[in-house]
């Protein structure tokens, strides 16, 4: 990340939360997430993975872009960003959670999507409150 004038306490509850985000997404792997995603449920279990897979690797390199931009707004931004993510994220789980296909249940599953989603509001509590001090 760029050098971006920040606390330490408020930049660790982010990175703590997108590292939840990024090991959710290997555990999704053992889970077949893709089952349950609208863009992917409907196809074969192959293909599936397959999609969800390869759009991850875009997806990937463009938030890792704009949280390393040299720009430090931008960092910023990504930052605030991803935070709202993690929150809505947890949120889409909740959604999801009625289909068939939905197998996030044990603790580690659920602790990486809600523990992401606490960080991320976290992130969001902390930048509105260092906003207004």
């Amino acid at each position: 990340m760029s050098t971006v004038s920040q606390t330490l306490w408020l930049r660790t509850l982010f990175l703590i939360g997108l590292s939840l985000l990024f090991t959710h997404e290997l555990d999704a792997m053992t889970h077949s997430e893709w089952r349950v995603l609208p863009l992917t449920s409907w196809l074969e279990p192959e293909m599936g993975r397959l999609v969800f897979v390869v759009l991850h690797v875009p997806l990937f390199a463009l938030v890792l872009g704009w949280l390393t931009s040299q720009l430090p707004q931008r960092v910023l931004q990504g930052q605030f960003w991803v935070s709202v993510f993690l929150v809505v994220h947890a949120g889409l789980h909740l959604a999801f959670s009625g289909q068939a296909h939905y197998t996030f249940e044990g603790m580690l599953s659920n602790t990486l999507i809600f523990g992401a989603a606490v960080f991320g509001a976290g992130y969001l509590a902390g930048n509105y409150w260092m906003g207004r001090a």
